[in-house]
């Protein structure tokens, strides 16, 4: 399912227009954006929590060649289902 198929799913249910629909998902998608940006969690009861993590850097290897590689400390997205999702789908 894409962002479209959830607008026009959701148009269709409210009979809300389809740009209206639009722009309420994309500012709801941006403010998750922003907020994990500055490093807060994102909790949508029920649903899940949205978080950054720190990973350490640590040493990789080159497939090809085998080489060590230094791979650098990073900031990463995380998701965890909340109970109602774990109960439903998983």
């Amino acid at each position: 399912m894409t962002k479209k198929d959830i607008v026009l799913k959701i148009a269709d249910e409210t009979g809300i227009k389809q740009v209206d629909v639009k722009k309420v998902v994309q500012r709801a998608l941006d403010l998750i954006i922003s907020s994990l940006k500055m490093g807060e969690t994102v909790e949508l009861r029920n649903f899940g929590i949205f978080k950054v993590k720190s990973r350490r850097g640590r040493t990789g290897r080159n497939p090809r060649t085998g080489d060590k590689v230094p791979v650098p400390p990073k900031k990463v997205a995380v998701f965890k289902p909340g109970l109602i999702m774990k109960r439903e789908v998983l």
